[in-house]
């Protein structure tokens, strides 16, 4: 493990979120580098000075937020006026809680300013649906009609177009989505359909939980599809790896040794790539050779170099290409 990952692994050893495997390689390399512990060092008393301070919040940010996220839940368009927004209200407070004169945060404070937001974006994240139901509930929009307020709670209004005419009426075009539940077991097809639907939803956790259930039907090719555009093209490592968990009974199959070759040698994720390489050396392929000796050329982290050489020694094959 070299330097340069340790640093990217930092914040997340801190949290603790690596792997098992990756903390313990982490650790090896922090006792022998004096570096990278300092780097530690360094986060630690970041996070442990962020725990001490606290930002001075104005009274009007939490009605200005209620109302702001109702009028969006809505479906509203941003309000108008004088005031300043919940957001602009929030970073003029941790301007002037990290800042010095006219609010511009010096250099040295900048990394604990965007910790704070990073620290922030958590806390959004764990808020669930009916969290934000009640602040919707809270408030209601200034000046003007609560949307919220004549529709049902599963109804959710776009507003499109407000032409208003001569006499003083309004007309508002407005698209409106209706919120249903469907239950049912994984061989219904309406079922698997909206579960490979929310496959590809742009919220990773949605994608998470799809994806975590559908692996259990990898036997269809229509999930065995999507299994494969987790594995291949998702953003988020914990998706790809829950697609590969689905894909481990199928690394006998052509197509999927085929992608999970492209994956070995493209994802970014050493997590990733030490699965994928368990998944091909499961079976001895000729083909799979020239893949690891391409993998070694460029190959920094230690541990899946070695899962390389190892399957190249089982497959009699030399450890470089020639």
């Amino acid at each position: 493990m070299t330097c340069d990952s340790v640093s990217n692994l930092i914040s997340l050893y801190y949290y603790g979120e690596l792997m098992p495997e990756e903390e313990d390689r982490l650790e090896t390399h922090l006792a022998g580098c004096a570096a990278c512990a300092r780097e530690l060092e360094r986060h630690r008393k970041l996070a442990a000075a962020l725990d001490q301070r606290t930002a001075p919040v104005s009274p009007l940010l939490l009605e200005d937020c209620r109302a702001d996220l109702m009028a969006a839940v809505a479906g509203g368009a941003p309000r108008m006026g004088q005031r300043k927004g919940p957001w602009t209200l929030f970073l003029e407070a941790m301007a002037s809680t990290f800042g010095g004169a006219g609010g511009r945060a010096p250099r040295w404070r900048q990394p604990i300013f965007a910790t704070a937001l990073v620290a922030l974006g958590f806390v959004a994240a764990k808020m669930t649906p009916a969290d934000f139901a009640s602040l919707r509930n809270w408030g209601s929009v200034r000046g003007g009609a609560n949307l919220a307020s004549t529709t049902p709670d599963d109804v959710f209004s776009t507003v499109r177009s407000v032409q208003p005419d001569a006499s003083g009426r309004v007309q508002i075009s407005f698209d409106e989505t209706h919120r249903r539940m469907v239950e049912g077991r994984m061989d219904d097809q309406a079922i698997q359909r909206l579960l490979l639907a929310a496959s590809h939803e742009e919220n990773p956790a949605v994608r998470v939980e799809s994806v975590d259930i559908l692996k259990s039907s990898a036997g269809s090719v229509q999930v065995r599809d999507a299994l494969l555009n987790a594995v291949a093209h998702d953003p988020v490592a914990s998706v790809r790896l829950k697609a590969l968990e689905g894909l481990k009974p199928l690394s006998s199959d052509p197509e999927v040794r085929k992608v999970l070759s492209q994956v070995l040698m493209a994802d970014d994720s050493d997590v990733v790539r030490m699965r994928v390489v368990d998944m091909l050396v499961e079976r001895r392929d000729d083909a799979l050779v020239g893949t690891l000796q391409s993998l070694m050329q460029h190959e920094d982290n230690s541990y899946v170099r070695l899962k390389c050489e190892k399957a190249l020694k089982e497959m009699n094959a030399s450890i470089g290409t020639f």
